[in-house]
C-alpha cells in the first residue's frame, strides 16, 4: 500500500505567484489536466536543454483562433525546429501576413444570413469570403511568378520561397515569413486540402498548366531530418495529417537506420479527441509505440485541452522562465538542395 501513497497532492496556493512560469511549475502538485500541463512544460524545457530536433505538428484553426503571434514566437526563438502544418493554417497565416483579418463573431449567428453577407464562420470567428478570394489571387500570382509550371516542387520548397517573398513585403509577421528568416522548414503534406489547393486548381484552369507538388520529396526530406538528428521530439497541436506525417518520418528513418533506436524520444500532444474512436488524432503515445513511432522509453505527456487555452500558457511560461535556456540553446541548422545537407 505504501508504494502507492508516497506523494500527497500539493494544493495550489495562488498567493505570491509572480508569473505564468511559476504558476505552471506549482501545478505539478495538483491533478488532472493541470498537472499534465505542468508536465508538458517540463518535457519541453528538457528538449531545449538537450540536443533535440523538435518537430511541431499544427492542425485545427489556430491562426483564425488568434494564435499567430504565439506561433511566430515559437519560430523566432527556436523553441521548435521544423513545422508541419495543415494547409488551412498556412493559408490563414498568409491572409493575416498580407494585412487582412479574422473577426470576433458569434457561433449563434444565423449561417444562412452569413452566407448572404459573404461571411465565412469558424465557430465564433468570422472572415470575409471576398478577402479570402483576394488571398487566393495572391497565391495564384505568386505561383505563376516564382515557379516553372513544367516542374514539380516539394511543399517545403514552396513555403521557403513564399517566406522569402513575404519577408520583404509582409504587412504583419507570420509563421511563413518568420520560418524563412529563422531557417525552419515548413512541410504541408495535405496542401491540396486547403485554399492553396483551390487557388492552384484555378491557376491550372487559366494557364492550362497544372502546378505539381512532390509530396514524396517532402516525406524523404523530413525522414532525413530524423535520420540526421541525435534525438527527436514532437509537439502536436491537434492531430490529423501533420501528426501522422511526423510520426511516419520515424518509421521511414527506421528502415535505413542501423541499431535499435526506434521512435521519437520526447512527445507532447494537446488534443480534445478521444482514443476509443480509433482515429489517429486521439491516439495515445503508447499506441504509437506499437508502430515504432515513439521510443519505448520516451518522455511523453498528453494534455486534453483546447489548444487556445493550453498553448498560450505553455509558451507564456517558456518566455518568462526560460529566457537563459532559450538563448543558450544550440540550434540545429538545415540546408536543403538536391541533396539534403545539414550543419549541426
Amino acid at each position: 500500500m505504501d508504494e502507492f501513497l508516497k506523494n500527497p497532492t500539493r494544493p495550489l496556493e495562488i498567493e505570491n505567484i509572480k508569473d505564468v512560469a511559476q504558476l505552471l511549475e506549482k501545478m505539478s502538485g495538483i491533478s488532472f489536466q493541470g498537472r499534465n500541463l505542468s508536465t508538458a512544460l517540463s518535457v519541453w524545457k528538457e528538449m531545449l536543454k538537450k540536443n533535440v530536433v523538435i518537430f511541431l505538428g499544427l492542425s485545427g484553426a489556430m491562426i483564425p483562433g488568434g494564435l499567430r503571434k504565439i506561433l511566430v514566437y515559437l519560430i523566432k526563438n527556436r523553441l521548435i525546429d521544423c513545422l508541419v502544418s495543415t494547409g488551412a493554417n498556412l493559408f490563414h497565416d498568409l491572409h493575416e501576413s498580407l494585412g487582412k483579418y479574422h473577426y470576433l463573431g458569434d457561433h449563434l449567428t444565423s449561417d444562412l444570413k452569413l452566407r448572404k453577407a459573404g461571411i465565412d464562420r469558424i465557430y465564433d470567428t468570422f472572415a470575409s469570403e471576398e478577402e479570402f478570394r483576394e488571398t487566393d489571387e495572391y497565391i495564384k500570382e505568386f505561383a505563376r511568378s516564382f515557379f516553372d509550371l513544367e516542374k514539380s516542387y516539394s511543399t517545403r520548397e514552396f513555403f521557403y520561397s513564399l517566406g522569402k517573398v513575404l519577408s520583404r513585403m509582409k504587412k504583419k509577421e507570420g509563421m511563413i515569413s518568420s520560418a524563412y528568416a529563422s531557417g525552419i522548414p515548413i512541410f504541408c503534406p495535405a496542401i491540396g486540402d486547403s485554399s492553396y489547393g483551390i487557388a492552384l486548381v484555378e491557376l491550372g484552369r487559366k494557364t492550362g498548366k497544372r502546378f505539381q507538388f512532390d509530396v514524396i520529396q517532402d516525406a524523404e526530406e523530413i525522414s532525413n531530418l530524423v535520420l540526421w538528428a541525435k534525438s527527436t521530439g514532437v509537439i502536436y497541436v491537434g492531430g490529423g495529417t501533420p501528426k501522422n506525417f511526423i510520426q511516419q518520418a520515424e518509421v521511414i528513418a527506421s528502415l535505413q537506420r542501423e541499431g535499435n533506436k526506434c521512435g521519437h524520444e520526447y512527445a507532447i500532444q494537446i488534443v480534445v479527441d478521444s482514443p476509443h474512436w480509433g482515429g489517429l488524432s486521439g491516439c495515445t503515445f503508447s499506441e504509437a509505440q506499437s508502430w515504432g513511432k515513439i521510443h519505448p522509453k520516451a518522455k511523453t505527456v498528453t494534455v486534453h485541452s483546447d489548444a487556445t487555452i493550453a498553448l498560450p500558457f505553455l509558451v507564456g511560461a517558456l518566455s518568462q522562465g526560460s529566457r537563459g535556456l532559450i538563448r543558450k540553446r544550440k540550434k540545429p541548422e538545415f540546408k536543403f538542395g538536391k541533396e539534403l545537407l545539414m550543419k549541426r
